[in-house]
């Protein structure tokens, strides 16, 4: 079983940055891919980012240019780099980690682990 404990979150204006860590503590050592989910009142939760173990990554479009994301496979942490904050970017962000042996990015909404979630806000 994988924790994850993210941090971050908070309030920005349109413009500004914020970066996102998620810790992930239990049994890590299997950890193939993590990412970040984010989700608003009445819709599905959404990939935002993705990482695998060998460093292939996968973004939103509309998070694109913007977003970064990166890990640290020794510390089991993953980050989420936000510049260029939109207010539609407001949402609960969720990080997640997924043990299965296979690095798929696709596959980690359905298998992962996940955080309790960090809220961002982004006033106009």
């Amino acid at each position: 079983q994988v924790q994850l404990v993210e941090s971050g979150g908070g309030l920005v204006q349109a413009g500004g940055s914020l970066r996102l860590s998620c810790a992930a503590s239990g049994d890590t050592v299997c950890i193939s891919t993590m990412g970040w989910y984010r989700q608003v009142p009445g819709k599905e939760r959404e990939l935002v980012a993705g990482i695998t173990s060998g460093g292939s990554t996968n973004y939103a479009d509309s998070v694109k240019g913007r977003f970064t994301i990166s890990r640290d496979n020794a510390k089991n942490t993953v980050y989420l780099q936000m510049n260029s904050l939109k207010p539609e970017d407001t949402a609960v962000y969720y990080c997640a980690a997924d043990s299965g042996s296979a690095q798929s990015i696709a596959r980690m909404h359905d298998a992962a682990n996940w955080g309790l979630g960090t809220h961002i806000t982004v006033s106009s």
